[in-house]
């Protein structure tokens, strides 16, 4: 399955949630990385946020496409019987930021 998100480096914490809207590439997943853009540290980050978020060993998740870019094509393998479970919960990343589906109330 292949998987398109933006990273933004430098960022005050590392998550990965929520939707980019582009107008030319689509839809994206945010993954924030603390890491800054050099020597590949952000992209590496980034790959190990998506893999940990969606429950996955980092081997399992490949850079395809932007190495230097902020929008970058990943490649997720897993078993197919693993697929509809994967696929859910990256709907809930892109749609809650959360891969359990629920939000966090801010107390206060």
């Amino acid at each position: 399955m292949r998987v398109t998100i933006r990273v933004q480096p430098g960022a005050g914490r590392a998550a990965v949630g929520g939707r980019w809207m582009d107008p030319h590439a689509g839809s994206m997943l945010i993954v924030r990385v603390t890491e800054r853009a050099v020597d590949g540290r952000a992209t590496e980050a980034a790959l190990r946020a998506l893999a940990g978020a969606l429950g996955l060993r980092r081997t399992q998740v490949r850079l395809v496409r932007g190495a230097t870019s902020r929008v970058k094509t990943v490649e997720v393998t897993t078993p197919a019987a693993d697929e509809p479970a994967l696929r859910t919960r990256l709907d809930r990343l892109l749609a809650t930021g959360d891969p359990d589906g629920t939000t966090s109330t801010p107390r206060g």
